[in-house]
């Protein structure tokens, strides 16, 4: 059976526009580091480098259960994530300097994919279509965490109108925003989307 993350996880991919609060399981990633612009040609490179890899693991998880009996022996690739922030120099200035971004772009493993089935894929991948940025894969796992969350409909650049409903909502339920870290989960690709028609998940850490 294929696991689609559309349907089995739809509480936590699919908001609607309005806050919510939610609580997100542990969840591991392939995941790699970048800062600065993400108009420019550095964040590119590393999606060239980091979707190879995530449909490696898929191409590989599939090889791994062709002789097993396992619940789901295939799944749906799951929507480009990125983890943003500032820089020290960002964080102090009066307004967004782009050039100031700290960001992790990353696509989820499942739960329920091995270890070792990761890591042979990567090996794979490396030596079939090696780029010089898959060196800097990192795999990371995130710890339980509650969250708010929406989904922002619209360019990017208009992103800071549905963070101050998430800032409202937190404000009517007493609760604090952890960090100024943020996570935005991309259901549109951008390629092929109009700007004023992007989905993407706005999300951060609350207590």
């Amino acid at each position: 059976m294929k696991y689609e993350w559309r349907k089995q996880e739809k509480n936590l991919y699919l908001p609607k526009q309005k806050p919510v609060v939610l609580d997100i399981p542990e969840q591991s990633f392939i995941s790699l580091p970048g800062q600065g612009d993400p108009n420019g040609s550095d964040l590119k490179e590393r999606l060239q480098a980091l979707y190879p890899m995530s449909y490696g693991i898929k191409a590989e998880y599939r090889k791994y259960c062709k002789d097993k009996e396992v619940e789901f022996d295939d799944y749906v690739v799951f929507p480009l994530e990125g983890v943003w922030s500032l820089t020290e120099a960002g964080q102090k200035m009066d307004h967004l300097d782009k050039n100031e971004f700290i960001y992790d772009i990353m696509m989820r493993v499942p739960d329920f994919v091995p270890s070792e089935v990761v890591e042979e894929a990567i090996k794979n991948v490396k030596e079939k279509k090696y780029q010089p940025l898959m060196d800097d894969l990192e795999r990371k796992t995130y710890s339980k965490k509650q969250v708010i969350e929406i989904l922002h409909i619209g360019k990017y650049d208009d992103e800071p109108a549905s963070f101050e409903l998430m800032n409202q909502e937190c404000a009517k339920l007493n609760k604090t925003r952890v960090s100024m870290i943020h996570r935005e989960i991309y259901l549109s690709d951008a390629r092929r989307v109009e700007p004023d028609k992007l989905k993407t998940v706005l999300r951060y850490e609350i207590k």
